[in-house]
């Protein structure tokens, strides 16, 4: 993804020197070719070495967010980081999250610190303040969760808190929280999505309309490049953001099944036909966790109580203090975004039809 599509103008300050942890996921390597195409130095840290990251002239270290050497010897020298890793999932040990998402945060802050880091950008997510219940246009007041939905949800909350809590005038922090981030070059979203599709288990949940914020790639890239440099500036409006978290995303709710459906029909699937009710949903997602939990097996249940209540529960957000603060303004609707969508699945499948939509993503956020 090049400079062009991201739609992020030539950076007018000195190039600096930047890491992104999470480079081999979707955000991640947005941010971290984005950066590069503006002319800043690029180091990625990842758990798997990734051709095209190089190719692209982006430096890599591979290791893991648990080990505290790796990530101090990733950081060295650098400027600012853009920490989008993160272990996402509905099931799993608690352990592995909290190693990965809180431990793997204190391990990058402490990277940071060590070194002189000037900034850091946190990628967040809304789950942070989100339970069981529905969540209409709230914004940065509303409190954290005392309910969370499930591990992840809990640790990334914890990260959350542990970055904003590090920030000093010397040292400068920031929390994003994006939803749903989505467009060409998906390899976490899509891919499952388009395999329940093809298999036919995906049910639409009867009901009332349930409606959620969702984030163009070139929204949340554009909005991390963008508050980077704020807290790199200095100045009254790096203080302004300084330890401080902010909701960005489209801007505009969408109706959840004709956003999936929006997907499946850009990846030239029908939409979904199969309808289930709510406590029908749940008690079958709970069969499902637990035969997870008995088979040991590894990765997400088939199916989440998580899911369900995601798919079921309103949650959307304001995000007018990303606008005035960080000068943060959502340029791809949901309809332009499809248009993208559609002729990057025809150019894959012109490219590799054997491949396209299905590569799993192992730095997903």
């Amino acid at each position: 993804m090049g400079q062009q599509e991201v739609g992020f103008p030539s950076s007018i300050r000195p190039p600096v020197k930047a890491l992104v942890t999470g480079a081999g996921g979707f955000l991640g390597g947005a941010i971290a070719r984005a950066l590069k195409d503006r002319g800043d130095e690029v180091r990625g840290f990842s758990r798997a070495e990734h051709p095209e990251l190089a190719a692209y002239g982006i430096e890599q270290y591979q290791g893991d967010l648990v080990d505290p050497d790796a990530v101090a010897e990733a950081a060295n020298g650098v400027h600012i980081v853009f920490h989008t890793a993160a272990k996402v999932g509905a099931g799993g040990r608690y352990a592995d999250f909290h190693a990965t998402n809180i431990a793997g945060t204190a391990n990058v802050i402490r990277a940071c610190r060590k070194g002189g880091m000037l900034a850091l950008v946190h990628t967040s997510t809304p789950s942070v303040v989100t339970s069981h219940k529905a969540l209409e246009n709230a914004d940065e007041s509303a409190s954290y969760a005392t309910r969370h939905n499930g591990h992840y949800s809990h640790t990334k909350a914890e990260a959350e808190r542990l970055v904003l809590s590090s920030a000093t005038d010397e040292f400068k922090t920031v929390a994003l929280r994006p939803p749903i981030i989505w467009g060409p070059g998906d390899t976490s979203l899509l891919p499952r999505i388009i395999q329940r599709a093809q298999n036919g288990s995906l049910r639409r949940i009867r009901g009332r309309p349930a409606f959620a914020d969702i984030t163009f790639i070139n929204d949340a890239v554009r909005a991390h490049l963008t508050a980077g440099d704020l807290l790199l500036a200095g100045g009254q409006k790096a203080l302004r953001i300084n330890g401080r978290p902010y909701f960005v995303s489209a801007g505009t709710p969408v109706e959840i099944w004709d956003f999936l459906n929006g997907l499946l029909e850009a990846a030239g699937l029908p939409p979904i036909q199969k309808t289930v009710g709510l406590r029908t949903a749940l008690v079958a997602a709970w069969f499902s966790e637990k035969t997870h939990t008995l088979m040991r097996r590894q990765g997400d249940p088939r199916m989440s109580r998580w899911i369900v209540r995601q798919l079921a529960t309103s949650r959307w957000f304001d995000i007018s203090a990303a606008k005035q603060d960080i000068g943060y303004e959502p340029l791809v609707s949901m309809e332009d975004g499809m248009r993208r969508l559609k002729a990057w699945f025809e150019e894959q499948d012109r490219a590799e039809p054997e491949d396209s939509g299905k590569r799993e993503d192992p730095d997903r956020v």
